[in-house]
């Protein structure tokens, strides 16, 4: 028997880098059928979307973004799911203990870099924007998919994100690349080891990279849970059911515990 929330619940989805908010459309439907009561609201962050989401500054300014966005929809207890830049932003805003945040889900998203690897990433970064402001945005992209963090699409998939992706606007995408920069984010380490909050982390077992930092931060902070799916980075477009599934029970049992009886 599913519990439903009451107030009602809301799961606040971020998309990655160069996404929107349709990116969440399978695993929404699936999680909402899954469990009825929980609302899905998918948001594109700034810089994305038509027409273009205005831009931030900076986590921070990020920060503020969402609160107010979440405010002006409504939305009073809620939980956070993100991918890569949007988990990166999500878990940004959940350590600055923001009202009705219940619980945080991470998926293929850096907790943060030490200091003394900040300045090489934040050099990585802008060279990626430079190329996204100034060459064309099919070039750009499809040498952005040839990094070793996708090296498990398929050349077919490898090009169908290429052609959903040209709708962004490069000059945008550049922008938010540096002011979000893993270079320029705090290391949300030792929050995650410390929080209360309940945090949950997807990897894809074929991501290497990811899962390998998963399993790190699993015993590095004891109450997180930590899910490896048969996929590699993009679990939530590979395998939507399967993440609404185990969002599904994990929710679930998060509402038996929170209703009063």
């Amino acid at each position: 028997m599913h519990h439903d929330p009451s107030p009602p619940f809301t799961l606040v989805m971020l998309h990655g880098l160069l996404g929107d908010q349709q990116d969440w459309q399978a695993l929404g439907e699936a999680l909402e059928q899954a469990l009825p009561g929980v609302r899905c609201l998918a948001l594109n962050l700034p810089g994305h979307g038509q027409p273009t989401v205005p831009a931030v500054g900076s986590f921070a300014d990020f920060h503020d973004w969402l609160s107010g966005t979440l405010a002006e929809a409504g939305v009073g207890r809620y939980g956070l799911l993100g991918y890569s830049l949007g988990g990166r932003l999500a878990l940004y805003h959940a350590s600055q203990r923001p009202a009705g945040l219940e619980a945080l889900w991470l998926e293929s998203a850096h907790p943060g870099l030490a200091a003394p690897e900040r300045e090489a990433r934040r050099a990585h970064d802008e060279h990626w924007a430079q190329r996204f402001e100034q060459s064309p945005l099919a070039d750009v992209l499809t040498a952005w998919y040839q990094q070793p963090v996708f090296a498990d699409l398929t050349a077919s998939q490898r090009q169908r994100q290429i052609q959903r992706r040209l709708a962004n606007h490069g000059p945008a995408v550049a922008h938010m690349l540096r002011v979000t920069s893993l270079g320029r984010q705090p290391s949300l380490w030792q929050w995650l080891a410390e929080t209360d909050l309940p945090v949950g982390y997807f990897s894809g077992l074929r991501d290497h990279k990811f899962n390998t930092l998963a399993n790190r931060l699993a015993q590095h902070a004891p109450r997180l849970r930590h899910w490896a799916l048969p996929g590699g980075h993009n679990l939530h477009v590979e395998h939507p059911r399967a993440m609404a599934l185990q969002l599904a029970q994990q929710l679930a049992q998060h509402f038996a515990q929170t209703l009063p009886r």
